[in-house]
């Protein structure tokens, strides 16, 4: 199966990529993710990566596409992948599907994961990071069990810069509108699932529902 989550920050693509991950045995390759390890090694690229990121912004695209061709020559996707934070302009979708032929691959699946807008920045700006093992958590949803420390590791909890209040809008404004065509370009191709975020606990049951059936329809 190869699978993209796409959605606005905070709408919980990277829990639902990672269950995915695990219950499929796929790769799961988030921008997001490889950018904060890249910021946290101070890697020229991390330099340039946290002064947009910091800001909201999003990392030029020609950054972003060349990280993603470097993931795919290094990671097994023969089997499969889920991409997590990709493509998230015009020009990402269309070096992604350059990507795609290149090896033989076509997407199967893009899940949009929806969610009100002030819901979305009351998730994130409540969003804890653990600094040494990257557990994630939330002041209300999933908090610790020692308020500030990782349950996992027992290292301190941080709020990450763009996930604090100003740059959350900052994000979501300039995300929403990038997204619209996004949408619209995958629907036209008939792979677009559009899942309410709605009851977290119940959103990977919806997704992993019509991963199900696409599976079963691939085996008919």
């Amino acid at each position: 199966m190869n699978l993209i989550l796409i959605g606005l920050p905070g709408a919980g693509k990277g829990t639902q990529a990672k269950k995915i991950s695990q219950e499929y045995n796929i790769p799961h390759i988030s921008t997001g993710d490889i950018f904060r390890k890249l910021i946290e090694q101070k890697t020229p690229l991390g330099r340039k990566a946290e002064k947009y990121i910091n800001k909201g912004e999003l990392v030029p695209d020609e950054d972003t596409i060349k990280l993603i061709k470097e993931q795919f020559n290094e990671k097994d996707i023969l089997q499969g992948f889920i991409l997590d934070g990709f493509p998230r302009t015009m020009p990402q979708v269309r070096a992604l599907q350059e990507i795609l032929n290149n090896c033989n691959q076509e997407l199967d699946l893009v899940f949009n994961i929806d969610v009100d807008l002030e819901e979305l920045v009351k998730r994130i700006s409540g969003r804890r990071v653990c600094n040494a093992c990257g557990d994630t958590y939330h002041l209300v949803y999933n908090p610790p069990q020692k308020d500030g420390i990782c349950d996992k590791c027992g290292n301190k909890l941080i709020q990450r810069k763009d996930d604090r209040k100003k740059t959350v809008r900052v994000r979501i404004e300039k995300h929403a509108a990038q997204l619209r065509d996004i949408k619209e370009y995958y629907n036209s191709r008939g792979i677009l699932k559009t899942v309410s975020a709605e009851g977290i606990k119940e959103l990977f049951n919806k997704i992993k529902k019509i991963i199900e059936v696409e599976i079963n329809d691939d085996n008919s």
